[in-house]
């Protein structure tokens, strides 16, 4: 039985699931790995364009498998490389939609701010809870989540590793929203559905642009906005849109 499944559920849309039951979806090597390897195929295969990540409904992915790590020294820890596991995350070109149930603690809250849009259940529970056991994040905890919380909220959580539940964290904006527990998957589908039958092209730059202005200037931001605006207008796509647009109908969209 593999650690992570995927599967296409429908036009478009990608399901990666992460399947260790017994250790409420905590991310050891393995998981890494196939998250890792998973998403560099999807980025590569042109008929998915929206993916959506999830646990079960007892857990997202309830931090890394402290069993995996305990007696690690610094030079084997330094070794493991897992920021580049990381990063083939968070280079993920195509929208990425967290659909969260449960815990998403340390890793798991961390993997889930990697995504674009996060669907939490009202009892999901988001925690860095790694000053605990002597440590503190290590794959983007003190970075990702003072950029969406802000600096007051992220000490507070990362300095005492409290968790907040769906409702909180919506209310913060740590989460994109909050939706009944039973609703979480069926929403993230709905959403990733949406976004694939927009133009890809558009997609692939809108996430681009937003996610490298972030750390610029507004001006380097504006140029860059400007740029991949202007270059759209060269996509058949584009023409597709303002024509079906004029013609009162619903456009069909090839990503090109």
């Amino acid at each position: 039985m593999t650690e992570v499944v995927i599967e296409l559920v429908s036009d478009g849309i990608a399901l990666l699931r992460i399947n260790r039951p017994e250790a409420k979806n905590a991310l050891n090597a393995q998981v890494r790995r196939l998250l890792a390897e998973h998403l560099t195929q999807l980025d590569q295969d042109p008929s998915v364009r929206a993916v959506v990540i999830t646990g079960d409904e007892t857990a997202f992915a309830a931090g890394a498998d402290i069993k995996d790590m305990a007696q690690a020294g610094a030079a084997e820890m330094l070794l493991r490389q897992n920021h580049v596991l990381w990063r083939s995350i968070a280079q993920f070109s195509k929208p990425l939609i967290a659909a969260v149930n449960g815990y998403a603690w340390g890793g798991g809250c961390e993997l889930a701010m990697h995504a674009d849009i996060i669907v939490a259940g009202e009892g999901a529970s988001f925690a860095q809870p790694e000053i605990r056991v002597g440590i503190m994040p290590g794959a983007g905890g003190t970075q990702r989540l003072t950029r969406l919380v802000g600096k007051h909220r992220a000490m507070l959580m990362l300095l005492t590793g409290e968790a907040v539940d769906g409702a909180q964290a919506a209310a913060m904006g740590l989460v994109s929203v909050c939706v009944p527990d039973d609703q979480v998957l069926e929403v993230a589908k709905n959403i990733a559905g949406k976004i694939a039958r927009m133009p890809p092209v558009a997609v692939r730059q809108i996430k681009e642009v937003l996610l490298a202005g972030m750390d610029a200037s507004l001006d380097t931001g504006l140029m860059l906005e400007r740029k991949a605006f202007q270059l759209l207008f060269d996509t058949s796509d584009q023409k597709e849109g303002m024509a079906a647009f004029m013609d009162k109908r619903k456009p069909v969209y090839e990503g090109k």
